[in-house]
Parts: structure tokens; C-alpha cells; sequence
């Protein structure tokens, strides 16, 4: 089971921790170093090489797309920390709190500089056409902005009250499905798809991010914080918008609503406050709708993906979003 991700894992760990990455100075790359020893799942490299053998290519020549997706999405990871003023990450001290703000944003600049280098293979290889090329290159570029534009967005809805349940789609869909979608684009590029081809792909990552990012936000509040690696309501404390809060303020009453409101907005709310909105969660049947949304998403994701033939490839993806989706953590 998922042994060509196992394969692939390998591959990706012993080029990630390979990369030419000076030591000098220190303050600079010393961070690097530290965020890469941190491991990961690396879903977003497999999800490269894997989409790449799945369109007829091969999945070795899409290692340094699946680099560069992977380099970007770490890079993101230290710059939302030092928003979100996160003193872990993957159950160590951020680059944030490890070092300071500066340290974090130069270090994730430079880091995005190393992603954006992976890609001059295909501008050097002959195997590559020039269009290749800028298809990869652009592609890369327009799921920063987008990245870039989901997280504008969270900020904005941090402040604004009337966020509706399609207005938090259209966040998810930017901030994390960007660059799921991002890599199965990359693999079908690199394996010469036509359009229709990659954009079919990519609909695989976008339905499987959505579905992702709003399991994220169910294991917030129902999840062992052992295993997720914060305390429940997490989100209840931090007053973030997530689906099921959005979702419980649209089915609530109007005392209901005004409850919910006034203790998300409260920053000095406590245990017993985040208790009584999980319960009201449950009450208002949030808790079911929102896994139910998570599996629509999930099987929107794999009709896309049964559009393509039988293959070993295609087997190991639908097993890898089974995992991500049905995950605990």
C-alpha cells in the first residue's frame, strides 16, 4: 500500500536535504536548515510526482517541480507563523520563536528564492520546450498570488462579520487548496498534458484541499489534542472564522447568534465559554453537516480523479487524499 509514495518520500527527503544551501551567514541559512530537518507529510511533492506518472510521464523529472512546491509551501508555513505569532510548528519551536520576526521573514524571502531556482531545470533541460517552461513558471507564480490573495482575504474576515459559507470557500479554495492544485498542474505539465488534461487535475487538488482545510477545522474542536497538536477549540479561542463557525451563525436563533458573536469576539473568553460553543456546535447539528461537507468535497475529488486511467499512480493518489481527508491530525 502506497508503496510508489513511499519510494517517492525518499527521493524527496534526499533532495530536499541535498539542496546547495550556504551556511554563511549564519542567521540567514541557519533557519533553512532547522525548517527543512523539521520533516512533514510532503503530500504536495508526492502529489507531483505521482500526477505526473498518472498523465503518462516520468515522475523522476518532476522531482525538481515537486522541490519547489515544497520549498514554497515551507515558506509559506514560516511567514504564517510569524502571523499568527505560532510559537510551534510540527511539534517544535517555530523559526518565529526559535529565533525573532526579522530572522523568520528574511529566512522565508530567501527560502522562497531557493523554490522559484528549482524550476530553471526545465528552462535549461532540452527535454523542455521554452512553453513548458513558462507554463511551469507562471503556473508557480500565479499560486503564490493566489496563496497570497487567500491569506489578504482570512485577515480581511477577521474583521468582518457577515462572512457567508461561500465567501469562506472562496478563501479556502486561495489559501490552502492553491497549492494542491498547484501540484497536480505541475506533474501533468511536466509529463507534456494538454490543457484540458492539467486543468482536470488540478480540480482534484482544489476539491481535496477545500475538503482538507475544513477537516482542519473539525479536528479543532473534536480532534485528541495529542495527536493534532493543539488544545481543542483553539480556533474558538483565537475567534477565527472556520466553517463551522460560519456555518452555526447561519442556522443559529437570534439569541444563539448573539451568543456566539459576543464570545468569539471576547479575548478573554475561557474554557467553560469554548465548551458551550462546541456544544451549541453539536446542538445545531454544525458538527454532522460539517462532515458531510468534508466527504462531499472528498468524492467531488475523486470523480476527477476516475477521469483518468487505471493505474498504480492513480491507485496511490486516492489512497493518499483517503489519508488526508479521514486524518486525525
Amino acid at each position: 500500500m502506497l508503496n510508489k509514495v513511499s519510494t517517492f518520500s525518499e527521493l524527496i527527503e534526499n533532495r530536499l536535504q541535498n539542496i546547495d544551501i550556504p551556511g554563511y551567514p549564519e542567521s540567514l541559512y541557519k533557519p533553512v536548515h532547522y525548517t527543512l530537518k523539521l520533516g512533514g507529510k510532503r503530500i504536495r511533492p508526492n502529489l507531483v510526482l505521482l500526477s505526473c506518472g498518472m498523465t503518462g510521464g516520468d515522475p523522476e523529472e518532476a522531482l525538481p517541480a515537486a522541490i519547489a512546491i515544497e520549498l514554497l509551501h515551507n515558506f509559506t508555513l514560516i511567514h504564517d507563523d510569524i502571523m499568527d505569532q505560532a510559537d510551534t510548528r510540527r511539534g517544535k519551536e517555530s523559526v518565529y520563536k526559535k529565533w525573532d520576526e526579522s530572522t523568520a521573514i528574511l529566512s522565508g524571502d530567501v527560502m522562497f528564492a531557493y523554490a522559484s531556482r528549482q524550476l530553471k531545470y526545465y528552462g535549461y533541460s532540452n527535454k523542455y520546450s521554452k512553453e513548458q517552461f513558462i507554463r511551469l513558471y507562471d503556473l508557480f507564480n500565479d499560486a503564490v498570488i493566489t496563496v497570497c490573495e487567500g491569506q489578504a482575504l482570512d485577515l480581511d474576515f477577521e474583521k468582518d462579520t457577515r462572512i457567508s459559507i461561500e465567501d469562506y470557500i472562496k478563501m479556502i479554495s486561495a489559501k490552502t487548496a492553491a497549492l494542491l492544485r498547484c501540484s497536480f498542474k505541475m506533474g501533468a505539465i511536466v509529463s507534456n498534458s494538454g490543457e484540458e488534461v492539467v486543468d482536470m487535475a488540478g480540480q482534484i487538488g482544489s476539491e481535496a484541499g477545500i475538503a482538507f482545510q475544513i477537516q482542519d477545522d473539525l479536528l479543532d474542536v473534536i480532534g485528541d489534542p495529542e495527536k493534532f497538536g493543539k488544545k481543542t477549540g483553539g480556533d474558538i479561542y483565537e475567534g477565527k472564522k472556520t466553517f463551522l463557525s460560519i456555518l452555526a451563525l447561519n442556522k443559529a436563533n437570534t439569541e444563539q447568534r448573539k451568543f456566539l458573536t459576543l464570545t468569539l469576539q471576547d479575548k478573554e473568553k475561557d474554557t467553560a465559554d469554548v465548551k458551550k460553543i462546541i456544544q451549541l456546535y453539536e446542538d445545531l447539528g454544525v458538527i454532522e453537516e460539517t462532515k458531510q461537507t468534508i466527504e462531499r468535497h472528498y468524492q467531488l475529488s475523486l470523480q476527477y480523479l476516475h477521469n483518468f486511467g487505471q493505474s498504480n499512480y492513480r491507485n496511490d493518489i486516492e489512497q493518499l487524499l483517503q489519508l488526508l481527508t479521514n486524518r486525525d491530525r
